[in-house]
């Protein structure tokens, strides 16, 4: 065994609290290196006599990339407290591993042993369980629909004009009510909206006034009459929280630019030096990026952090949304995330906090911040597979399952898993405008583990590059949708809806292999199993996946299958999919 490559440390996503009874134990070890594992565990104080004591538990190879495996096993501690050793044997080989490091002989419980000290309820990290259910829809707003034409900008162009980083088409708040049948057809049940709060710009990330709504978009009254709006057809509605940041119209930012260092804000922003100017391309304060448009607001202050907490509460306590997803999240400091979990609970547990993050988060994810990250890990992986083509199958499964590694359960059941956005190229221009790609990119989105969401028009045919080309106006003359692509997107949500097992059931690639196309995957819980099989080539392929003996239901077609318990040849179409369900 290579010892160097065997991990383990108490906490994180090595060993967290499930719920209040399960403690899930992970270890690392070099990839095809180990062949058993178990975990023997115990009470601190009720093992002292050998491990006669305490339980074993067997490991599961959960996840594999392209150096480790990762193994699991669920412990129920009948005292909430934990102590622990692995047992490691390969071949003939046995090693013990504990908190002091690798040993031969049989370890003495519970000197040296790894310790979970104790499962407080306060320590759990629990997610909104309503995440694990949602469809969420990403809104533009100011490309989505106009509803009202009394609030568009003076330079307003016609709806379904080119998109440029400074024009207009007058998408609104109204406009999103008028379309709400839209949504609720497509099997939506979430919202997220980028900025709505008073700016300058079209995308709303340079807020002017976090307490009021974009007279462009509407009020502040508009605004409550949508979610209630959207609740009254059970769907939920996120804000954006552009808290990193400010733009250059915020009242404190223009004090601090007219009077320097004499300014009574002059310490809510990161000023280097006086006064506030570009110097070569880098302003003289800390930015977002370096635009000076955007200064970056000093959440360390407590004046900025109690502003910004009161908007937090603000917008739940008087419209009713139903979280915020967080700009830039990654930017700002700890310690005010730890307040604004703190705050936006106590008015609403239920509410859900998502940090952008184009990495992995983890530290993010303790249960103390926020309850989930913008997956974009996941969305380079769909992109590199699925679209470009650039990796083969054994690279995706690898790919996605150290993503799943990386996290706790509970985090990756509500993880926000994307496939493009107002910040990166439309899902059909990556994929060279090939709906077949499309399809099967949303296929996995739609049956994989996590939450999906879909960026506006997607569903309907909308293509476009990077911004601005990625925020076109919706397309709403049913004549230039793609009906087929639409009746596809609301076939595969229903489908989600319909099946617990595609949210929150278990998932395991079961055919990934090098230089192929082809991957296959289960979904699967107590009631239900489903075997996935994509085709991402072109050639019509068979694939032998081992199957549960009885029959399988084809969703798509459905045909039935007679499985003998053995492996069974599934034939495949190439750029296309098998649903099988058990």
């Amino acid at each position: 065994m290579l010892l160097e490559a065997i991990y383990h440390r108490p906490k994180q996503n090595w060993a967290y609290a499930y719920d209040r009874n399960t403690i899930h134990v992970r270890i690392r070890t070099k990839k095809h290196d180990v062949n058993r594992i178990s975990v023997y565990y115990g009470d601190k104080f009720d093992c002292w006599q050998g491990l006669e004591k305490t339980e074993a538990a067997p490991m599961t190879r959960l996840y594999q990339d392209e150096l480790f495996d990762y193994w699991q096993a669920e412990t129920v501690p009948p005292y909430c407290r934990l102590a622990y050793v692995f047992k490691l044997e390969s071949g003939t080989e046995t090693i013990w591993m504990t908190e002091r490091g690798f040993q031969k002989e049989e370890p003495t419980p519970t000197k040296s042993w790894f310790e979970y000290p104790f499962l407080n309820p306060a320590d759990i990290f629990t997610p909104p369980a309503w995440v694990k259910d949602a469809v969420f829809y990403q809104i533009f707003p100011e490309r989505f629909a106009n509803g009202d034409k009394s609030n568009d900008p003076e330079e307003v162009l016609p709806w379904g004009g080119e998109p440029a980083p400074d024009n207009y088409f007058g998408g609104d708040l109204q406009g999103v009510i008028d379309r709400a049948d839209h949504l609720e057809e497509l099997g939506i049940n979430a919202i997220y909206f980028t900025p709505i709060f008073e700016a300058t710009t079209n995308h709303k990330y340079d807020t002017k006034d976090y307490m009021k709504v974009d007279p462009h978009f509407g009020t502040n009254e508009k605004l409550k009459e949508l979610v209630e709006a959207c609740h009254k057809r059970g769907i939920r509605v996120l804000l954006d929280a552009v808290f990193n940041h400010c733009g250059y119209s915020f009242p404190p930012y223009v004090d601090v630019l007219e009077k320097g260092e004499q300014s009574v804000y002059k310490d809510w922003f990161h000023v280097r030096e006086f006064p506030l100017r570009v110097v070569e391309g880098i302003p003289t304060f800390d930015t977002f990026a370096f635009t000076p448009m955007m200064p970056k607001l000093n959440t360390e202050n407590p004046e900025v952090k109690q502003y910004l907490l009161d908007v937090a509460r603000y917008w739940i306590e008087e419209v009713g949304i139903d979280g915020w997803r967080l700009d830039v999240a990654n930017e700002v400091d700890h310690q005010f995330w730890r307040e604004f979990r703190q705050t936006v609970k106590a008015v609403n547990p239920d509410a859900y906090i998502l940090g952008e993050m184009f990495h992995e988060g983890m530290m993010w994810l303790q249960g103390d911040q926020f309850d989930a990250v913008m997956n974009y890990p996941f969305t380079y992986a769909m992109h590199d597979f699925f679209a470009e083509r650039c990796i083969d199958g054994v690279q995706f499964a690898q790919a996605i399952e150290h993503q799943l590694a990386s996290y706790p359960q509970q985090a990756n059941e509500v993880m926000f898993n994307l496939l493009d956005s107002h910040d990166t190229a439309r899902l059909l221009t990556l994929c060279g405008n090939d709906k077949r790609r499309m399809k099967l990119a949303a296929l996995f989105q739609l049956t994989f583990l996590g939450t999906p969401c879909i960026y506006y028009g997607d569903e309907v045919g909308l293509d476009g590059e990077n911004d601005p080309g990625c925020r076109k106006c919706m397309e709403w003359d049913k004549e230039k949708q793609d009906q087929e692509l639409l009746d596809y997107y609301k076939r595969m949500i229903k489908l989600r809806h319909e099946h617990a097992a595609l949210r929150t059931g278990r998932f395991r690639f079961l055919y990934a292999k090098e230089q192929d196309q082809v991957i296959a995957y289960e979904r699967a819980d107590e009631e239900e199993q489903f075997v996935i099989v994509v085709n991402n080539g072109t050639r019509r392929r068979s694939v032998r996946l081992p199957m549960a003996a009885g029959e399988w239901h084809n969703v798509l077609t459905g045909e039935m299958h007679q499985a003998s318990g053995i492996k069974m040849p599934v034939p495949i179409e190439g750029m296309s999919a098998v649903i099988l369900r058990r």
